[in-house]
C-alpha cells in the first residue's frame, strides 16, 4: 500500500508499538497512588514522557503539560475551562479555515456564555485575508484561536505574526499544532504562546493521546475540567480543595500506556533534522504537483506560496469519493471529503477534495505510482 493519509494519522515506528507492548506486559499498574513497585515504575515512566513533551516543545515547566485524548479535547478544556472567565460581550476570534474542532467548542461557549464569535476569512488561494486582522482584533477580542497548519489546503500561517497581533492588545492565544509538529519545530516559548493542542497519533504516538500546553499561569487560573480521582487535595463532604498542576486537570485513570508512547514517539522524532524533514517533504510535494498537474481538468485548492506536504485537488467531472475508492483498489490510500472543514468547501463551493498528505518516509517512487494509479482511475471513469 501507499500510504498518504498522513495528515488524518502518521504509522507508528517500531519503537512505539514495543513500548506499548512492554508497558502492558512488564509494568502494567495504575499511576499517583501505590506505595508498590510496579506502581512506582509506572509513575517515573508516565512523568518522564512528560518531561520529554516538555522539552519537545520547548515549554518552561512540566506542569504546563496537561495530557489529553487529543486535540478535539485539548480546545474543547481551553473552551470549557478558561471560558468560565470570560464575560458576555466578550469575542473569540477564530479562522475560516479551521478544522471542526476549533470551531465547535467554540460556537457552543459564545452561545452558553453570551460571547460573540468572529472569524478572519480566507482567500482564493487559500489564504487568511489578513488584512482584516486589525479590524477583526479588537480590545473585547478575549482569545484567538487559530490553526499552524491547514489540515485540508496545507496552507501555514504566519503564526509569531499573529501571536504579537493578539499580545499587543492583551488577546490570549490558542494554537492548534495537530498538522505541524510532525513537520517542523514549534518551540511554545520562543513563540511566547498561551495555549497549545496536538494529538499523539499525529506525532506518531498512539491514537487516544494528546498534549495540551498552557502557561502556568493561565491554567492555575481556570477551573478544573473534570472532577474525580487524582484532581483533587482533599475531599470532604462540605466541600474539595483541588490538586496542583498538572493533576488539577487530569481527573481519573489516564491513559498510561498511550502517554509512556506519546513519549517514545517524540524521543523517536527528536533524532532527525527537522529542517531536513521540511526540505524533502516540500521536495515531495513540488514533485508531486508536477505530476498531477499533467492529469487534464485537475484544480488544486490551496495555492499558498507558503505551504505544507498537503495536496488537495478535484478532478474536472469527477466525485472525489469514486476517485478514491478506485485508487484504493490500486493500493493507495488518501483521504476525500471535507475532512472536518466544510466552511472551506462552503468557500469553495465544492462537495469535499481528495487530498494526498505526504510525510517523511514516503517517496516520490510513490508518487510515480499514485500518479499512475490516478490517471487509471480518471480513464475508467472517464
Amino acid at each position: 500500500m501507499v500510504y498518504f493519509d498522513n495528515g488524518a494519522t502518521g504509522q507508528k515506528p517500531q519503537v512505539v508499538i514495543e513500548r506499548i507492548n512492554t508497558y502492558y506486559q512488564k509494568e502494567n499498574a495504575n499511576i499517583h497512588r501505590g506505595v508498590h513497585h510496579l506502581s512506582q515504575l509506572s509513575t517515573e515512566n508516565y512523568e518522564a514522557a512528560r518531561s520529554i513533551i516538555q522539552n519537545f516543545i520547548g515549554a518552561n515547566h512540566s506542569e504546563e503539560v496537561i495530557f489529553t485524548s487529543g486535540t478535539t479535547e485539548g480546545i474543547n478544556l481551553v473552551a470549557q475551562c478558561y471560558g468560565e472567565l470570560l464575560q458576555a460581550g466578550d469575542e473569540v476570534l477564530i479562522t475560516e479555515m479551521e478544522h471542526h474542532s476549533n470551531i465547535v467548542p467554540w460556537q457552543m461557549l459564545a452561545e452558553r456564555k453570551q460571547l460573540t464569535l468572529k472569524y478572519i476569512p480566507i482567500n482564493e488561494k487559500g489564504e487568511l485575508r489578513l488584512e482584516l486582522l486589525d479590524e477583526l482584533l479588537t480590545t473585547k477580542t478575549k482569545l484567538f484561536a487559530f490553526t499552524h497548519i491547514s489540515n485540508s489546503l496545507g496552507t501555514i500561517n504566519p503564526i509569531k505574526e499573529l501571536i504579537e497581533k493578539a499580545h499587543a492588545i492583551g488577546c490570549k492565544v490558542l494554537l492548534d499544532a495537530a498538522q505541524s509538529l510532525q513537520h517542523c519545530q514549534v518551540n511554545v516559548t520562543e513563540l511566547d504562546v498561551d495555549f497549545l493542542v496536538f494529538s499523539g497519533h499525529k506525532v506518531f504516538g498512539p491514537t487516544g493521546t494528546g498534549i495540551l500546553y498552557g502557561k502556568k499561569e493561565l491554567l492555575n487560573a481556570m477551573p478544573p475540567y473534570r472532577g474525580g480521582g487524582d484532581m483533587i487535595k482533599t475531599v470532604k463532604m462540605s466541600g474539595t480543595t483541588y490538586n496542583e498542576l498538572p493533576h488539577k486537570m487530569e481527573a481519573g485513570t489516564p491513559n498510561i500506556a498511550g502517554g509512556i508512547a506519546l513519549g517514545q514517539a517524540l524521543e523517536w522524532l527528536s533524532q532527525f533534522d527537522f529542517q531536513e524533514i521540511e526540505a524533502y517533504e516540500h521536495e515531495l510535494l513540488e514533485y508531486a504537483t508536477k505530476e498531477i498537474k499533467t492529469i487534464e481538468g485537475v484544480k488544486i485548492f490551496g495555492e499558498s506560496s507558503n505551504k505544507s506536504s498537503i495536496l488537495s485537488f478535484l478532478i474536472d467531472g469527477l466525485h472525489p469519493y469514486d476517485i478514491g475508492t478506485l485508487l484504493n483498489q490500486q493500493g493507495v490510500a488518501v483521504r476525500t471529503g471535507h475532512h472536518c472543514t466544510q466552511p472551506i468547501m462552503d468557500f469553495f463551493d465544492i462537495p469535499g477534495t481528495i487530498r494526498a498528505s505526504f510525510s517523511f518516509y514516503n517517496t516520490k517512487e510513490e508518487i510515480d505510482y499514485f500518479i499512475n494509479a490516478l490517471k487509471k482511475a480518471v480513464s475508467m471513469l472517464a
